[in-house]
């Protein structure tokens, strides 16, 4: 955490150099608290609207977060959590994820959204932690892969799929084939005895963590950078005071940001 904290000082000083202002409303404040998978696909589909994203891939999760003003952070930290989200100041709403751990582009979208889910949704206080944990991950695969989508992609019901399938929708939207066979499953298109069968076969050739088929999009945000070579352009801040938060040396951030002067 206190990586988090020490980034995101540095990022809400730049943001009030520039006289920014704070505008983070959960766009899911008013939607019903969340017990069943209808649930969230109903909230997934209620944020694509009100952030008009219609059905289709989303090309570049970390900076969708950051345009809403969720400030992501990348950590490293030791393997023992994927992500995390929190609240700072009651109002900057922050999504972590590890950065050791989650390395691969389709896994870092699956998780910053996960975490999104904890974040913007309001659960029902029966649910234990692997129900709420369940829901979110299920949160996720909604926000990549929309109902509509799938089946537009594999049709209402199937008794088998094929790897290419499912890699040719992991590069086209961002989700790993697991995730998507999950999407499967609960949308109805597949039964649970075949997505048993799937996961038998990933497991047994060591596809669980290193997929057939990878996902080569881009997952970062140049707002930070922007802001900052704003702020040094309008003669806000000195060049020593740009290089202090963007957290390098002098020469250092001289020689990385050379080209915009």
């Amino acid at each position: 955490m206190e990586q988090t904290r020490e980034y995101l000082s540095r990022y809400l000083e730049l943001e009030e150099i520039l006289a920014l202002p704070v505008n983070f409303k959960n766009p899911l404040q008013d939607f019903k608290e969340v017990e069943a998978y209808a649930d969230v696909n109903e909230a997934a589909l209620q944020l694509r609207k009100k952030w008009n994203l219609g059905d289709d891939p989303i090309s570049n999760i970390v900076e969708l977060l950051e345009d809403k003003h969720i400030k992501v952070v990348p950590l490293d930290a030791d393997m023992g959590f994927d992500g995390l989200q929190t609240t700072v100041n009651k109002t900057i709403p922050v999504i972590a994820y590890n950065s050791r751990k989650i390395v691969k582009p389709d896994r870092i979208r699956f998780t910053l959204l996960h975490e999104l889910g904890h974040l913007l949704l309001q659960f029902g206080p029966s649910l234990t932690n692997k129900q709420v944990e369940t829901l979110c991950h299920q949160f996720a695969g909604a926000m990549l892969l929309p109902e509509k989508a799938i089946i537009r992609e594999l049709g209402q019901h199937r008794t088998r799929l094929y790897m290419q399938e499912l890699g040719h929708i992991k590069t086209q939207y961002g989700i790993s084939m697991q995730a998507v066979v999950m999407r499967a499953k609960v949308c109805g298109i597949i039964n649970d005895h075949y997505a048993k069968q799937f996961f038998f076969i990933m497991n047994n050739n060591g596809w669980k963590v290193d997929e057939p088929v990878d996902y080569n999009g881009e997952e970062k945000s140049n707002r930070f950078d922007q802001l900052l070579l704003r702020a040094l352009a309008e003669e806000q801040i000195s060049m020593s005071k740009a290089a202090a938060l963007k957290n390098q040396k002098l020469a250092d951030f001289k020689r990385d940001f050379l080209m915009a002067f």
